[in-house]
């Protein structure tokens, strides 16, 4: 299948930087300790170890949830999470994002998290269809007001841990340094429904090891097709994409493919996809893999060219409406001033 089945090829730099949490700031004055220390409190604050720092997050929010008496619809907290994690926060302006979000009131939430949802559905329809189950909840008309109070429960512990200095950086390798979303899911999860479903993530200091091991210059040759047929949250493309990345290759110019059986954790797979950029080649899937030969890959792919084409009509109709609209407010404007001349 060609590169460019669905979308462009974007250009990216392949160069790396060091990992955020490695970094040594230069020595700085007292006044200049000072002046900074509001808008640094939360990184400063924040394990320096970004799997233990995911950890603690994904700890906190379900300590939120559970407090604030949330309920036992788990996509709610993950999706809320999976939201905030798709936001872009530079260094250079500080905790400004993060601050304004946590003025936000209960009700207002929703909202907030709808648009961020629609602007990565314009860009990648397919993977936000696949998250459905995460953002869902947050369309409902009428929401139950403890759970929206829940919802800011989670919000604002999250931001306060740091996420965003975990997941907010323009550099795609720094916000591959960890999976929030996999020790979230697995510790909503109930011990009995893991159990049942056979669901246990492998921890990423075994996946970086494999993909140490066995991704080289050699065998990671540009165009290779890297498929997980129980992708999880997907951390095992994680550590491949980061080792990938170490090597001075770029994650788009391979095929990812990840299927699995559960939807939630499929979901967490596609946000995940879109966190860490491995590309426009990249399809999650939700099927079981030993029913089908492929592991439900053609239908994978089918499905994400019909969200594709379904996203096309859409932005098409509201392209139609809003000239539309221009049209007859231009007509409106030209009548008003022919009755004035006229006058």
């Amino acid at each position: 299948m060609p590169d460019d089945t669905f979308l462009p090829r974007a250009a990216q730099n392949t160069e790396r930087r060091a990992p955020a949490w490695a970094k040594k700031s230069p020595p700085k004055s007292k006044a200049a300790v000072r002046a900074c220390a509001k808008t640094t409190w939360r990184k400063a604050l924040a394990p320096r170890d970004p799997h233990e720092h995911a950890r603690k997050i994904a700890e906190n929010a379900i300590d939120a949830w559970y407090q604030s008496y949330g309920g036992s619809s788990i996509d709610i907290p993950i999706g809320t999470i999976a939201a905030l994690a798709l936001l872009r926060q530079p260094e250079e302006i500080g905790n400004g994002l993060a601050d304004w979000i946590l003025s936000r009131q209960p009700h207002e939430l929703p909202q907030l998290f709808k648009e961020i949802y629609l602007g990565y559905w314009i860009k990648r329809p397919d993977l936000i269809n696949r998250a459905l189950r995460l953002h869902d909840w947050a369309w409902n008309p009428d929401p139950d007001p403890q759970q929206l109070r829940a919802v800011q429960a989670v919000t604002h512990r999250a931001l306060n841990q740091g996420l965003l200095d975990l997941t907010g950086h323009d550099d795609p390798g720094q916000r591959a340094e960890a999976d929030v979303l996999s020790p979230l899911l697995t510790g909503l999860r109930h011990k009995s429904d893991k159990k049942w479903r056979g669901e246990y993530h492998t921890p990423a200091c075994v996946t970086d090891l494999m993909a140490n091991m066995l991704v080289d210059k050699d065998f990671a040759q540009p165009g290779l097709a890297i498929r997980e047929p129980a992708v999880g949250s997907g951390t095992m493309f994680r550590s491949v994409a980061q080792r990938l990345r170490d090597l001075g290759l770029n994650p788009h110019d391979y095929h990812w493919y990840g299927n699995d059986i559960d939807s939630l954790s499929a979901g967490c797979a596609a946000v995940n996809t879109i966190i860490w950029d491995l590309g426009p080649n990249a399809f999650i899937g939700c099927a079981d893999s030993l029913a089908t030969e492929d592991s439900g890959y053609a239908k994978t792919l089918s499905e994400a060219k019909d969200a594709f084409e379904q996203r096309d009509r859409y932005v098409d109709t509201a392209t139609a409406i809003v000239t539309s609209r221009r049209a007859f407010r231009l007509l409106d404007e030209l009548t008003s001033s022919k009755e004035t001349a006229a006058v």
